[in-house]
């Protein structure tokens, strides 16, 4: 079946988690974290392009899309909490997105809430087979910013600057109205964020950035090392905040490279088990 043909599919069963498409029997999963201000849709072509490969669950954040009347959640932290909670179900784990072998991908914010819900899940022993990172220095480097307290104005020339975003939008004021809520808070989540000093994952780490980011640089990004006792790789690419939309291609060869094996049972430690 092709990609093209399997783009309707059924929800995740939970309004944390989107599902776009489906994928191949017993094919590993690949849960996303969007950046501040992005949504689930945002991620529709990566999902489409790993449609093949893996069972894509992109995260959806309260505040915007079909949770839009929903409150925020101002801490990453707290946001880490509650989606780690939904991952692992009621009873503590493992929930039905943690029944094959995982991967985690974020981007900008995504990325501190992705190696913070990978440390959560490892301590509930369910640790991700890989992490990627993109577009964010690593936890122990501190973020501090000032944005979440400035005027629309100030935050919207920031949005403007990192990209990311339809200017159209920027332009629209009803649209900005809808949309600025949840970018603020996202900018509180994120600017106030403290790294608590988990100890490192196992598994491998990717850090991926644009060579001219005006939030990373290749050492600050090059600091995610000390957040795995794993293998690790730094991949840099020409643009800026969002070079990943240009290099689509590249990144998803990034993921695909430390995806595990879907089809093979793994223990609790992550080790593969045979029958």
């Amino acid at each position: 079946m092709t990609t093209a043909a399997r783009t309707a599919v059924a929800p995740s069963g939970t309004p944390w988690l989107r599902r776009f498409h489906t994928a191949p029997a017993g094919a590993p999963r690949l849960l996303v974290f969007p950046h501040a201000g992005g949504n689930a849709s945002y991620y529709f072509p990566l999902s489409a392009a790993l449609a093949d490969h893996a069972e894509v669950l992109v995260v959806q954040y309260p505040g915007r899309q079909e949770r839009f009347g929903e409150p925020c959640v101002e801490s990453l932290h707290e946001l880490a909490d509650l989606v780690t909670a939904e991952l692992l179900g009621d009873a503590g784990g493992p929930g039905a997105f943690l029944d094959r072998p995982f991967a985690v991908f974020g981007h900008s914010m995504g990325a501190s809430l992705a190696f913070e819900v990978a440390c959560r899940l490892r301590d509930a022993g369910f640790p991700p087979a890989a992490l990627a990172v993109s577009g964010r220095r690593a936890p122990s480097i501190p973020a501090p910013g000032a944005v979440h307290l400035a005027d629309d104005e100030k935050l919207i020339a920031d949005m403007k600057l990192l990209g990311g975003t339809d200017e159209r939008m920027l332009d629209h004021p009803e649209l900005l109205a809808a949309i600025l809520p949840a970018v603020r808070s996202d900018y509180v989540a994120t600017e106030t964020y403290r790294f608590r000093g988990a100890a490192p994952l196992a598994c491998p780490v990717t850090a991926l950035i644009g060579d001219v980011d005006p939030r990373v640089d290749a050492p600050q990004a090059l600091a995610w090392r000390a957040h795995t006792t794993g293998a690790f790789r730094l991949r840099a690419y020409t643009g800026g905040h969002f070079y990943l939309v240009p290099h689509l291609d590249a990144i998803v060869s990034e993921l695909l490279a430390d995806l595990p094996a879907g089809a093979a049972e793994t223990d609790r430690t992550g080790a593969p088990t045979h029958p």
